[in-house]
């Protein structure tokens, strides 16, 4: 079963831990070290007292009377007192005490390892005596001739030892004890933090979320962005990379380096909230929607979440064409209806010539724009726009002219035909419209023509012209007071900057826009 412990308290739990085990590691290993320290001293403090005991002239001298207790017990009894040691004894030859701090065993027979001793070398050993465990160094006294006169045994007990080892840990025990409790402190301190940035969330909860967070974020088709107060990318999704056309993963970029429109990257950067706002980028049309972030009362920065509009801006633009057509038709059915009421009147009033003469006239005006047109341009596409526009010109009062150098003789330029339809229907659009506001009689002039390998489309109108610091192909630009319009010019400079063309605007009078499209390759 998964613990339930949050991040925090496990790592606080963790660190307690840790803090323990290093503790009681440094407190064995220094406990260790002071045992050795203690005990090594004791047995330097005891030979060296030892030796100097054993040069002394009054012990050789005293062990050869016949009672060197009464010179040597007054004598070991001083020096123990001011070595601080727990016994000094001093004895025969043979083992027999001559001193020793109980006065009731002296005569007896020492106990301990004297044959090194016996023999002119000192010995140093912990052995249980009368006094209990003891550190003690035995060491020969010699008199004339080198010979062994005596043996003199100095010794700390056990206990002493450890008294005084006690004494070294207690500073140890209070430094560890701080350790852990300054360590115990930083831990919790550490741990409330991590708690506060992670909400509590248990280590597995944290991960899953995790887990979601980028499952989702990477499989949904929106494109979403997270953009801080420093204007940096803080979070970008697959969908966002391939809506904004980014090769690499633009975290921790600036927007300015990220080669947006600037209206787009303002929007990015925007502390306040839009709802789908039409925004235009070299290949697509986007939604795009901004929520400003904020927390503690300060602005954290701003959720992008993009949508790709380009597929139905097409079509809208397409369903708007095909609506045209149908307009035109309707109108061109209406006006037939009206010219054969004409040609019946004519023929019930007994004129048949000239209800004959009349309708071959408008029949061979209309088919005479037909054929040139058909016969010029191989698209038929492009073809079927023309003649819809001009019969919607006709409706609406304009004259549309196709110029005679209109010819179109490869269909196959690697242009498609829906950004034919939106680069050359939103110009006559436009056209159309200007030429109605325009003084004078209204007119446009239309031509497509093969040129260079490419394509050359121009559109000429009668209006009143575009002033000379009119950014036209911003989206929002428009003349027409009414909401709704500015981006069917956005649109064509979108198309042209797609195919890598160029669309120039010349004033003669009115305005004329001229396009150049490059032959595309095969793979485009």
């Amino acid at each position: 079963m998964r613990s339930r412990w949050s991040l925090a308290r496990q790592l606080l739990v963790l660190q307690l831990v840790v803090l323990c085990v290093l503790a009681g590691a440094g407190i064995t290993f220094a406990y260790l070290d002071a045992s050795r320290a203690v005990n090594e001293n004791a047995r330097d403090q005891v030979r060296a007292i030892a030796l100097a005991v054993a040069d002394a002239p009054t012990v050789a001298a005293a062990a050869a009377t016949a009672n060197p207790s009464a010179t040597l017990q007054p004598f070991a009894l001083r020096v123990q007192a001011h070595t601080h040691v727990d016994f000094i004894t001093i004895m025969s030859p043979a083992g027999i005490r001559y001193t020793h701090p109980t006065p009731a065993l002296i005569g007896q027979h020492y106990i301990g390892t004297i044959e090194q001793a016996q023999r002119g070398l000192d010995y140093t050993e912990t052995y249980t005596g009368s006094l209990g465990p003891s550190v003690r160094t035995v060491v020969p006294v010699f008199g004339p001739g080198q010979r062994v006169v005596a043996l003199v045994a100095v010794g700390i007990t056990v206990a002493a030892i450890s008294a005084e080892l006690r004494e070294r840990l207690w500073p140890l025990f209070g430094v560890a004890g701080a350790v852990l409790l300054v360590g115990a402190l930083g831990g919790w301190l550490i741990s409330a933090r991590l708690r506060r940035q992670t909400r509590g969330v248990a280590p597995d909860e944290l991960s899953n979320l995790f887990e979601y967070h980028e499952a989702v974020l990477h499989s949904v088709r929106e494109g979403v962005l997270l953009v801080g107060r420093d204007g940096r990318i803080r979070l970008c999704n697959d969908g966002a990379r391939t809506l904004l056309g980014l090769d690499a993963d633009p975290v921790g970029r600036e927007l300015a380096s990220l080669g947006l429109p600037d209206e787009l990257a303002q929007a990015f950067a925007s502390a306040e909230n839009r709802a789908e706002e039409l925004h235009l980028t070299d290949a697509r049309v986007l939604l795009v929607s901004t929520t400003a972030v904020r927390s503690g009362g300060r602005s954290q920065g701003t959720v992008v979440v993009l949508r790709d509009h380009t597929e139905l801006q097409t079509l809208t633009g397409e369903l708007t064409t095909a609506r045209g057509l149908a307009e035109a038709l309707r109108s061109q059915a209406h006006e037939a209806a009206n010219r054969l009421h004409t040609v019946v009147s004519l023929v019930e009033i007994g004129k048949p010539e000239q209800a004959v003469e009349f309708a071959t006239a408008e029949l061979a005006l209309a088919q005479e724009l037909t054929d040139r047109v058909v016969g010029a341009v191989a698209e038929p596409v492009l073809a079927a726009l023309l003649l819809g526009k001009a019969a919607e010109a006709s409706e609406r009062g304009v004259e549309l002219t196709v110029t005679p150098d209109t010819v179109i003789d490869d269909a196959s330029l690697g242009i498609a035909a829906r950004d034919l339809v939106t680069i050359l229907g939103n110009l006559i659009d436009n056209g159309i419209d200007a030429a109605v506001r325009g003084g004078g009689k209204p007119a446009v002039v239309v031509t497509a023509r093969s040129e260079d390998g490419g394509l050359l489309l121009r559109v000429t109108d009668s209006g009143p012209g575009v002033p000379e610091d009119a950014d036209i192909f911003r989206r929002g630009w428009s003349t027409k007071a009414e909401d709704g319009h500015g981006l069917g010019l956005a649109l064509v400079g979108q198309a042209v900057r797609r195919y890598g063309g160029t669309v120039d605007l010349g004033r003669d009078g009115g305005a004329v826009f001229t396009v150049r499209l490059p032959r595309q390759e095969a793979d485009r």
